[in-house]
């Protein structure tokens, strides 16, 4: 068996269409793995004739990937909006979950996407957190575990290859491994009890594939990343869990990579760790330097002809099990109403939070702008989420950004309900001492611990979310869900009571 370079390298495309030069590339470079963002997604019927093409030039073995996990990791603004994982968390019910990630699934199946990274299978026990938060089901081991688990039954029963990520685990970092390379101080038993167990059950479960966490374990390699750590990708996932599904990279571009190794000379590191495939995303010198330096290690015998055909055959393995044909299917049609109800069914209130009555005067505070951060939601500015509300209360807004500093007794003196709306969590000096009446915590569900009111939690912004808050506003949808974390022990890990290194 020959082997290519452009086998074991995941790309990106540069637009919407698969132009003359890029399928050139793909072809010139054996290149059979492609990840889908935001730049490649107009709507439905061109995303269908993308993958199509595709599939055309990649040939049978094409591994069309995305980011699907729901909530605010979405490229599809053309189809309903899953629920966010810590939303399914909260509502607890492992059907409800699985049911979600089948029709999730059909919504890419029906264009012909055949991997989907997720779901996101990180116990976020950081509350800090500011990569993961609500993207992961919750802050326990176990109700991770079950969770994850159906999300991947649901997917597979669907035609769609599910990744579990970000192993072994990014849920007690407060570093962000797009913008730096984060540590996690816990000892191989602290990992063993919390990290460790959604992913062991994942190995045992013999899940599609696994994503690598740019992070590096002192426990575990004190020297490198898991990303490119031998020690963890095959001593631990592939040795001692007996784990033999597709090993992937996260985004070699990511700084926690790009600022510390060169591109090719990472690459070959995670591929001798046991990768196999490298996510070589980003400009077209980036993805070739990655081509050359693999293809220069395979042919000086760096990479071991043998571990090199094992990782071809997973991926091969893989692509022939899920197929990237487009299938539609009719049940798509009753996804939105399902959404609709997962959504509601993870509203949680903390504390005695009740709804203003209709028509009653009510104050809105909420930021002027939300930016997104990264991967985070935007979440709405105030004026959208003001036209949400107008229709419910007699309403007044007061926008502010982080150069106001909010005087809640006043606030509070006017006579109207004061009601807080926030997205992430800010503790600039307008938040210092909030007091609301009631506090809209509509994406990141650890905003309730800086604030001091009841709160109801949605967990994100898009309508469909929306029209849970509204439904429980107006008295007509219950909330019934609970945090999936302890609010009164949020991010109380060993790991945060010892001191921490410096950052590197």
């Amino acid at each position: 068996m020959t082997i290519h370079a452009g086998q074991l390298v995941m790309v990106d495309l540069p637009g919407p269409t698969l132009d003359d030069d890029t399928a050139q590339y793909l072809q010139d470079h054996h290149i059979r793995s492609v990840c889908l963002f935001g730049k490649n997604v107009e709507n439905e019927t061109q995303l269908r004739a993308l993958c199509h093409e595709l599939r055309r030039v990649m040939g049978p073995h094409a591994l069309i990937a995305i980011d699907h996990e729901g909530g605010a990791i979405l490229r599809t603004p053309f189809w309903p909006a899953p629920p966010s994982a810590m939303a399914l968390g909260a509502a607890d019910d492992p059907a409800l979950t699985r049911d979600v990630h089948h029709a999730l699934a059909r919504q890419l199946r029906s264009v012909g996407i055949n991997w989907n990274f997720a779901p996101v299978m990180d116990v976020n026990v950081q509350s800090e957190n500011p990569v993961i938060g609500v993207r992961a089901f919750g802050a326990d081991p176990a109700l991770v575990t079950r969770h994850a688990l159906a999300a991947v039954d649901g997917q597979t029963a669907e035609g769609v290859a599910s990744c579990v990520k970000h192993f072994p685990g990014h849920g007690d970092t407060r570093q962000d491994s797009h913008l730096a390379l984060p540590r996690v101080e816990r000892s191989r038993e602290e990992l063993e009890t919390t990290e460790f167990a959604p992913f062991r059950a994942a190995a045992q479960a013999g899940v599609p594939a696994f994503m690598t966490a740019h992070i590096v374990y002192p426990a575990l390699d004190a020297q490198h990343p898991a990303t490119l750590s031998r020690a963890i990708l095959t001593g631990l996932l592939r040795a001692e869990w007996g784990y033999d599904g597709v090993i992937v990279t996260d985004s070699m571009g990511m700084r926690a990579i790009d600022d510390h190794y060169g591109r090719g000379e990472a690459a070959v590191l995670s591929l001798a760790a046991g990768a196999d495939l490298v996510m070589a995303l980003g400009r077209r010198d980036a993805q070739l330097a990655t081509l050359q330096s693999v293809t220069a290690a395979i042919q000086d015998g760096t990479l071991p002809h043998d571990a090199l055909r094992s990782s071809v055959t997973r991926l091969e393995t893989l692509a022939r099990t899920f197929p990237a044909h487009a299938a539609p299917d009719a049940r798509h049609g009753s996804d939105p109403a399902l959404f609709r109800t997962a959504w509601a069914r993870g509203l949680t209130t903390v504390g005695p939070a009740t709804p203003p009555a209709p028509g009653s005067a009510v104050t809105l505070v909420a930021r002027r702008e939300e930016a997104r951060e990264n991967v985070s939601e935007a979440g709405l500015p105030a004026r959208a989420l003001a036209r949400t509300l107008a229709s419910l209360y007699d309403l007044q807004t007061f926008e502010y950004d982080d150069a106001h500093t909010l005087d809640w007794d006043a606030l509070r003196a006017e006579g109207r309900t004061v009601l807080l709306a926030t997205a992430g969590r800010h503790r600039q000096a307008g938040l210092h001492g909030a007091r609301p009446h009631l506090h809209l915590c509509l994406y990141n569900a650890y905003s309730v611990l800086d604030v001091d009111a009841p709160a109801l939690v949605s967990y994100g912004t898009p309508p469909e979310a929306l029209g849970a808050v509204t439904g429980w506003l107006r008295g007509e949808t219950p909330a019934t869900a609970h945090l999936p974390y302890d609010r009164h022990r949020p991010g109380e890990t060993t790991a945060e009571k010892r001191p921490r290194p410096p950052s590197t």
